[in-house]
This record gives C-alpha cells, sequence and structure tokens, in this order.
C-alpha cells in the first residue's frame, strides 16, 4: 500500500478519485454536477485518497470531470464551508490538514448523539436486528484478518448506521456522519497500527454485547468508551504525521 506521506501533490493520470470499483455507488443522475463533484472529493478527502495538504489543481478536476469551472467552484466553496478544503487566492486550493483542535468537540457530538442510538437500540432491537449487527462484526473480524483497511472502515460504518436504525431514528445517521468527518480522517490513519482493527472489532463487540441484553447504560458507557479512543490516537498522530495536522 502507497504510504500517504509519499503521494503526489496533484492527481496522478488516469488515477481514480473515488474507492475500488463496486464498494461505493456511483452518484444518482439526479444530483446536479456540483453536488456530485462534492460528494465524490469529500468521500476522497475523509477517506486521505486526497490526503492533507494536496493542492487541487482547477483546471485538472475540471477535465477529470468534464465541468465548467462554476459547479467545480460551487463543490469547493461546500467543502470549504465543512472544513476540509483550504481556498487561498493567492496560495492555491488545497486539501485542509486535520484541525487538531476541533476533534475533542466532534468526539463530545458524536458520543451525545450515538450514546443516546445506542440507549434507544438497547431497549427496542429485535433478535434480527442484534443477529445483523452480530452479523456486520464478524464481517469486520474477517476483513481485519484479511488486512482489507476499506472494507474494514465500510463494515465500521455498517455498524454504526445498524444501531441508528435499531433506535428507531435512522435519520440521526446522517447527523452524525457530517459531526465525525474529521474524526474518520483520524481513524483511518490509525487502521495501519499493528492491532488497531482488532481493537476496534473487541469494542463493537462489547457494544453489542450490552445491547443484546437490554443494558441501556451499559452500551452507552461501552459507545463512549469506543468514541473516546480517538482522542489519544489524535494527538499520537499529530506527532508522527505533522503535515497532516493544524
Amino acid at each position: 500500500m502507497t504510504e500517504l506521506g509519499t503521494q503526489s501533490a496533484t492527481l496522478p493520470a488516469g488515477e481514480r478519485i473515488s474507492g475500488p470499483a463496486g464498494r461505493r455507488e456511483a452518484a444518482p443522475r439526479r444530483l446536479t454536477a456540483a453536488a456530485s463533484i462534492y460528494a465524490e472529493l469529500r468521500d476522497a478527502i475523509v477517506a486521505l485518497r486526497l490526503p492533507p495538504g494536496m493542492p487541487l489543481q482547477e483546471r485538472e478536476l475540471t477535465e477529470r470531470f468534464g465541468v465548467s469551472r462554476t459547479p467545480l467552484r460551487e463543490a469547493l466553496i461546500r467543502l470549504a464551508e465543512e472544513g476540509l478544503v483550504d481556498i487561498r487566492p493567492q496560495a492555491g486550493t488545497a486539501v485542509a490538514r486535520i484541525p487538531l483542535g476541533a476533534i475533542p468537540e466532534a468526539v463530545i457530538v458524536r458520543q451525545a448523539l450515538e450514546g443516546a442510538l445506542v440507549e434507544l437500540a438497547a431497549l427496542r432491537a429485535g433478535p434480527e436486528q442484534r443477529r445483523a449487527l452480530e452479523r456486520v462484526i464478524d464481517r469486520q473480524a474477517a476483513f481485519a484478518a484479511l488486512d482489507d483497511r476499506e472494507a474494514f472502515h465500510e463494515a465500521d460504518e455498517a455498524f454504526h448506521e445498524a444501531i441508528a436504525a435499531a433506535s428507531g431514528h435512522p435519520g440521526i445517521w446522517r447527523n452524525v456522519k457530517q459531526a465525525k468527518m474529521q474524526i474518520d480522517r483520524c481513524r483511518r490513519l490509525t487502521l495501519p497500527v499493528p492491532g488497531r482493527m482488532e481493537q476496534v472489532v473487541g469494542e463493537h463487540r462489547v457494544i453489542l454485547a450490552a445491547l443484546a441484553r437490554g443494558d441501556a447504560a451499559g452500551a452507552r458507557e461501552a459507545m463512549r468508551v469506543h468514541l473516546d479512543a480517538v482522542l489519544p490516537d489524535a494527538r499520537i498522530l499529530s506527532r508522527s504525521h505533522p503535515d497532516f495536522f493544524a
């Protein structure tokens, strides 16, 4: 796997911004050009396929997406508003570095939302929903054994989204995804750390065990511990990848 720190500052010719074929659905046709570009760039930035600090060449991107400058600029402005892109008139546009100071606040928001969701799921989830969560964890464990980080992350997303569905409030997952974009960028950096994926699987099993026995308070505490792990990770990562953090 290519080390992030050695990636080219521009997108190599022919290289896909999106992930492996078949793993991400194509943008629906009803999306505007700007919305489609935004979604693809956002996914690539959060997944670190476009790493922090990487220049975004406007001409190259308009050619790649086959659009004029207007929808591209609309997409970049939206990404800038979310803290994923830096637009500097004199210095050019680049992928924003991860704001270390914003991580604790994002963790608090995520803990509040997902803590409430997992409490409700512990009280409401039926046998089939619990079995579905167990199957997701088993998939994660298999992907960890294969060191398939992309598939592992997708299974991680599926686990948390399934808890939202089991809570009876699946729409809240959209708010969680918005709140955790910078956290996700940190977590992608932790996946290569030996034992990290196995640790996540273990934390998920603790959450599911509390949920399965109807222990709402225990499930919320297990979720808090799980989500708290990113804080020390972020501090360590900011020292080992100083160019990625602001």
